[in-house]
Formats: C-alpha cells, sequence, structure tokens
C-alpha cells in the first residue's frame, strides 16, 4: 500500500481526535499542511528584562525573580481557588496569581526560593499591580550571574507566533499543535521551478515554513514571508494563465461588423460624437469579437461615462455578423429603464421587421419574470427564430425554455449583483461559447483582485461625456448637528423651485410583509446594534413625514422593489417626466437609472450601505447639464469607522480609488471561491493592495512557463500546488470567470 505523503497526512492521527475536529470544523484545517500553511497573525516580543520597582501597567513585560512565597486562597464557598505567588528581584515585589485549574502546576513547580522567568501583562488589582496567569520558565539557581545569562536573554528575547485561533483552541495550543508538524515540513514539495528560485534569491520552501512559525530574528520572518507570499501568487498566477491559455484555445465565432450595416446606420443618426475613451475602448472589443476564440472582458466604467453606448454598439456588431446579442440586468427595474433607452437611441432601427422600420434594423426584445404569458411567448418565439437579434432581461435569460438562433455575445451589467452560476448558464446558451462583456462601474473586492491579478482583460472609460455635470458629495451627521439635516431639505426645495427633481434613499421598505420578516430577527438585530438602537429608516414611514413636514407642498411619491412591475414603470415614467419632484426610493435605483433632470440624492442611513453602493447611487444625479448634489445622512459620530468610509466616499468620484478603499477595508474575499463578503480569504499571506508588485512580477512569471509547459509536465512541484489549491469546485469557479 503506498505510503501517504507527509503533508497530506490527516491532523487526527498526530494530534488526536478532539483537536483535530476544532481544527476542520472552526479553522477548516485537516491535514498536515493545512496546519503548516496556517501562520501566524503576528509575533510577540517577551520584550528585555525589566526591573520590577520599573513595570509599566498594560503593557506585556519580561522579569527574572525569585518566588518568596506561595498562598492558596479559596473562594464560593470552598469551590473556587486562586494560587498567590509574591515574586522579589531585590528592586522590589510583585504578585503573581493563577485560578481554577491553572493553580496546580505553577503551585508544584514555583516553591519559594526557586528562581524563573515570568512574562506577561501587568493590570493593577486593589491598588497593587499584578500579572495575571504568566507564562514562566525555570531556572537554575545561579542563572543571573552563570551560565543561564543566555538562556535568560534568548527566553526574553524569543518571538512568540500568535495564530489566528478560535473558541476552544487558543494561539499557545495551535503552537503546540505546529510543534508536532513542524518535522514534515522537510518533506514539503517546493511550487517555484528551481531557476526561479535562485534567480530571485528566495529560501527552499522547508526552510521559509520553519521560519515563519519558529523565526529566531526579525529578519527570518522578513524571508519567509517575501517566500511564502510569493508561493500564493506565483501559484494562483499560474491558474490564471492557464486559464486564459485553454481560453485561447476555445472555438468561437468572429463576429465582424459589415459595412453599411445596422452599426454604420446607428453611428449615423447619434445626435453626439463619442468620447475619446469610448473610441477606444470599442476598437479593444471590436478587435476581440473578431477573434475566433471568446472574448473575456471587463468594462470598467465610472458612473455616467457611457458604457451602455459603448455595450450597444458592441451588440450591435454582432447582430450586423448575423448573431445574437444578450444583456443581462440585475433588477426588473433596470432591465425595463434599458430596453426603454436602446429602443429609444435606436429609433426605427430597433423595429425590424415591423411596419415602418428600417431595413437594415433588428428587433429589440424584453424579458423578464413577471411579464405577461402572451408576451413572454412571443418574446421566446422572436429570440429561437432570430427574429430578435438584441434581448434584455433579468435571471429570466437563464432559464431553461429560453433557446437562442445563434447567441454570440452576453453582456452582463453590474456583474457584481450576479452570481458566477447565472452568467455560465447564459454563456453555456450558444452553440460555441460566445463572447463575454462584463460592465461595472465600481469593481467590487472579488472583481479588483481579479483585475490585479488579471484573469479579467480590461478597459476602462474614465471621462465623462459631454454635458455630464460634476457632483457634489457631503456628509450629514444628523445626531451631532440636527441643523445640517434641516438644511439638507432646504437644498431639496431650493432644487425643486429651479425646475429640478431629487431621490431620497432609504435601507428598508417599512411593508407589512417585511415587519413580519424582520420581527423574528428583531432579538439578534437588537444585540447587534451598538452604535444605535432605532431600525433602518424605511421608505414608507420618510415619505409620509417628509410630505407632511419639511417637503411639503411638493409632489413626493414611492418605489420599491416590492411593487408590483407595472406600478414601478408607471412611477418611474412619471419621474422621468417630470411629473413627480422627488421620490424616496429603495435601492432599486442603484443602477442604470436615468433621468437627466434629477439633480439631488439625499441618503438616509448613509452608513448602513457599502462603498461600492453609495458610488452606485450617486451616479444617478448629475446626469445632465446642472451640477448634482449627494447628501449622506449619518447618525454615526465622528470619531467611527463608517464615518471614514463616509468621508471616504464624499472625497472622491474616481471609483477605482473607492474600490481600493472597499478592499483594503473588508479584504479581498475569497479570491478563488464564492465567499465575496470577504469572511475568509484564500490567500493567507499576500494582500491584494500591498502587494500589486508582487503579483505583477508572478504574472510576468506564470506566462512565460504556462507558455512553455502548458500542462506542467516539466514542473510536477508546481502540478501539486496548483492542485492543493483548486478543488474541483474553485477550478470550476475560475472556468466561470
Amino acid at each position: 500500500m503506498d505510503r501517504v505523503p507527509a503533508l497530506e497526512e490527516p491532523l487526527k492521527k498526530l494530534l488526536g481526535g478532539p483537536t483535530a475536529k476544532v481544527m476542520a470544523e472552526h479553522l477548516d484545517l485537516h491535514t498536515v499542511g493545512d496546519l503548516l500553511h496556517h501562520y501566524p497573525r503576528r509575533y510577540e516580543e517577551r520584550g528585555q528584562l525589566t526591573k520590577l520597582a520599573e513595570l509599566p501597567l498594560d503593557e506585556d513585560v519580561t522579569v527574572v525573580a525569585q518566588v518568596a512565597d506561595a498562598r492558596v486562597h479559596t473562594f464560593n464557598g470552598g469551590r473556587g481557588q486562586r494560587l498567590e505567588i509574591t515574586i522579589t528581584d531585590g528592586s522590589g515585589r510583585l504578585q503573581l496569581v493563577f485560578f481554577g485549574r491553572g493553580i496546580h502546576k505553577p503551585h508544584k513547580e514555583l516553591l519559594p526560593g526557586s528562581r524563573a522567568m515570568f512574562a506577561g501583562k501587568v493590570s493593577m488589582f486593589n491598588r497593587r499591580m499584578q500579572l495575571a496567569h504568566p507564562t514562566y520558565a525555570k531556572l537554575g539557581a545561579d542563572a543571573a550571574e552563570g551560565d543561564d545569562k543566555a538562556d535568560i536573554d534568548s527566553w526574553a528575547g524569543a518571538l512568540i507566533p500568535i495564530y489566528p485561533a478560535c473558541k476552544g483552541l487558543e494561539s499557545w495550543k495551535i503552537a503546540k499543535a505546529v510543534d508536532a508538524v513542524l518535522p514534515s515540513a522537510q518533506e514539503a514539495v517546493d511550487p517555484l521551478p528551481e531557476s526561479l528560485r535562485k534567480g530571485r534569491g528566495f529560501v527552499p520552501l522547508p526552510e521559509a515554513l520553519l521560519k515563519v512559525h519558529r523565526p529566531h530574528t526579525k529578519a527570518d520572518i522578513e524571508d519567509a514571508r517575501q517566500r511564502l507570499k510569493w508561493d500564493e501568487a506565483f501559484v494562483l498566477q499560474v491558474a490564471l494563465a492557464r486559464r486564459r491559455h485553454a481560453d485561447g484555445q476555445l472555438p468561437a465565432v468572429a463576429r465582424r461588423p459589415a459595412p453599411g450595416g445596422l452599426l454604420d446606420a446607428f453611428d449615423a443618426k447619434l445626435p453626439f460624437t463619442l468620447t475619446e475613451g469610448q473610441e477606444k475602448v470599442s476598437a479593444e472589443i471590436f478587435d476581440d469579437l473578431a477573434t475566433e476564440h471568446p472574448m473575456h472582458r471587463l468594462l470598467q466604467g465610472e458612473v455616467g461615462s457611457g458604457k451602455t453606448m459603448v455595450a450597444l454598439r458592441a451588440m450591435l456588431a454582432v447582430v450586423d455578423s448575423g448573431g445574437q446579442a444578450a444583456m443581462l440586468a440585475p433588477t426588473e427595474v433596470l432591465a425595463q429603464q434599458h430596453h426603454r433607452s436602446i429602443t429609444e437611441m435606436m429609433g426605427e432601427l430597433a423595429e425590424g421587421g415591423l411596419l415602418g422600420g428600417s431595413e437594415q434594423g433588428t428587433k429589440v426584445v424584453l424579458l423578464t419574470g413577471s411579464m405577461g404569458m402572451p408576451a413572454r411567448r412571443q418574446a421566446l418565439l422572436d429570440l429561437v427564430t432570430g427574429e430578435a437579434g438584441l434581448v434584455i432581461g433579468t435571471h429570466a435569460l437563464i432559464e431553461d425554455k429560453v433557446q437562442f438562433h445563434d447567441l454570440g455575445l452576453v453582456v452582463v451589467d453590474e456583474q457584481h449583483r450576479f452570481g458566477v452560476e447565472q452568467r455560465d448558464a447564459l454563456r453555456g446558451k450558444g452553440k460555441q461559447p460566445p463572447h463575454l462583456l462584463v460592465m461595472t462601474a465600481t469593481p467590487i473586492p472579488r472583481t479588483v483582485a481579479m483585475t490585479v491579478f488579471g484573469d479579467l482583460e480590461t478597459s476602462v472609460l474614465d471621462q465623462l461625456p459631454a454635458g455630464r455635470s460634476p457632483i457634489a458629495s457631503h456628509v450629514v451627521p444628523a445626531q451631532d448637528k440636527p441643523h445640517f439635516l434641516a438644511r439638507a431639505w432646504e437644498r431639496v426645495r431650493e432644487e425643486v423651485d429651479k425646475g429640478h427633481q431629487a431621490y431620497v434613499v432609504c435601507p428598508r421598505i417599512g411593508d407589512d410583509e417585511e415587519e413580519a420578516k424582520t420581527a423574528k430577527g428583531k432579538k439578534k438585530a437588537e444585540e447587534a446594534e451598538t452604535a444605535d438602537k432605532r431600525p433602518p429608516l424605511a421608505v414608507i414611514e420618510t415619505a409620509g413625514q417628509l410630505a407632511k413636514g419639511p417637503l411639503q407642498g411638493l409632489r413626493v411619491e414611492i418605489l420599491h422593489g416590492r411593487m408590483q412591475p407595472d406600478d414601478k414603470d408607471a412611477v418611474m415614467r412619471r419621474f422621468g417626466a417630470g411629473e413627480v419632484d422627488v421620490l424616496v426610493a429603495t435601492t432599486v435605483i442603484e443602477v442604470g437609472v436615468n433621468v437627466p433632470n434629477a439633480t439631488a440624492m439625499v441618503i438616509m442611513d448613509a452608513d448602513r450601505f457599502g462603498v461600492s453602493q453609495l458610488h452606485q447611487l450617486r451616479g444617478r444625479v448629475g446626469r445632465g447639464s446642472a451640477p448634482g448634489l449627494c447628501l449622506l445622512v449619518t447618525d454615526m459620530p465622528e470619531a467611527s469607522p463608517a464615518r471614514a468610509r463616509l468621508n471616504a466616499v464624499a472625497g472622491t468620484l474616481d471609483g477605482f480609488e473607492l474600490s481600493r478603499i472597499d478592499l483594503e477595508q473588508r479584504r479581498e474575499g475569497d479570491v478563488l471561491g464564492q465567499a465575496q463578503s470577504g469572511v475568509r480569504s484564500s490567500l493567507r499571506m499576500l494582500t491584494v493592495i500591498d502587494d500589486e508588485e508582487v503579483i505583477a512580477a508572478a504574472r510576468e512569471e506564470a506566462v512565460t512557463v504556462v507558455a512553455a509547459d502548458p500542462e506542467l509536465d516539466r514542473l510536477p512541484g508546481l502540478r501539486t500546488a496548483l492542485d492543493a489549491l483548486l478543488d474541483k469546485d474553485r477550478e470550476q469557479y475560475l472556468d466561470k470567470g
């Protein structure tokens, strides 16, 4: 029978069932290799020896002293025990205390007259300084003067690894477990090609593992970190480079626009010229579409930079070449909005096959979950026959019933609102893999991570089209300065007096159905609400209060996701036509809603929204020639992290900059997995924002390695590391992009 490689040995065999169970359940550590890659989060220094007469309060100290006396006291009617030990070093005296079961070992070992080294945090109890449960190491009788001086210095100067721990498994227990598996580090297979390792001057992997867990000096830690960061960056980059290499081998139909066709006719009727940025990005996309393997491109466009126009021209180019294009929108409101604006922009070109339609035209259909059966049946028929060249829809596009005649391009709007599986399901509807264009106004952390890692080819639209106005953003601290909030409502009235319109955004709907759901989770929510006890503000109540109070006399209406589709559409039409002054809404207006006359937005409880969400919401104003105003209302105190986040949003209109701030606060999420929230990162040593240079260098090396040996036949160590990184689920996740 084959021997299990040392690093694949289950922890249960070495550490025993109970410890292994806690490690598996709480830390996701199952094998010796997993534990060796569970790196210390930081290192404590016991510090230089301190005289007892000079102890600083609330600091970690190391002292060498002699035990003067030791006494056990009982309390709680004899049920509790406390060991008090007094130590002295000639300059002063200090009390040590141990409780409960923790008293037995020190009671046996720390006898009066014995000398030891003690380390712990100095605290005050009954106006006397003490160390509670200090760690200690006994010394020989003549330690201070004799041979033990070196021992004292090395013990005091040692770097103590502090591990990410969990309930039931403290850092020091993990350290003991690491000691048990550390000998196996010698058998770690090195993923870096030897020439690369030597060329960059890295220590071998076994040495790096030893140094990261049991460093003697800070230089050891630095050596280990440099090496282990590189491993993570390089192995991940090889995975992505192989993915790109494989994509390059996939067949796709090259889609080139026909001269004098639909795209030319559309361009001829545009009432404005495209910006330089739009021209440049369109050229990149058309080059990709003309190749015979699938495009895989991220279009990163500032809010309001005209991404939809670029995407529409790409879709028309595909229709020109005989294919179909689908745009996937995250909400019905947005799908309807896109459908309306695209048909308006195309005019008679969107009425192909209809009376009065253009000869070059095509049919543009909408497909959403709440459409009536007759309209839905017609839309499905138009798609399967190829009558409809363009389809705009929600998740309804992904259903099995939906069949295309020849799907050539999938455009995903606001990619962070779609799971990878959903995008993949739509891509699977082409006879050959369709081209994929992903659009986002603020990259969420996983996207930024992937962009830095270079999985998607990226195009950036960073200039606003002519006629777009700047947006001024301000934080309104309602709790500290109530008169600021009163002024905010005055500003809204001033905008309406000038003939403009405004949005007010709230985090909650506030209807009966929602109340019933939240009542269940109320207790938990109450426990979690530390900063303020009230529930988040709701659309329905806020609209009522505003209409009766500070916005009395204005036409105030509401919009939220639980309204009937026809009602939502009617409200949006009225708002678009200027028949509504103030729209009080949830985040359903977050993306794509385009009303150029809306100039002001007040976001209530702004601290309850993420950075990218606030940036998206703000992008709904300043879409016309008048300047935009966005007010971020919060009750959070000035020094809170939430206020820092809001100040960051108010301080820049740059989506890339905001995504970096978001990423620094949330970490990158699991760059390879589905936990987009940043709870657990598959990166243990590497941080995307701080280590961009490492990642860029690793990408170059990875591209070279994969080009020379796509299957990694000559690099078995790298192949093994890749298999460990990419279990089947993750490999598919990368596949789906």
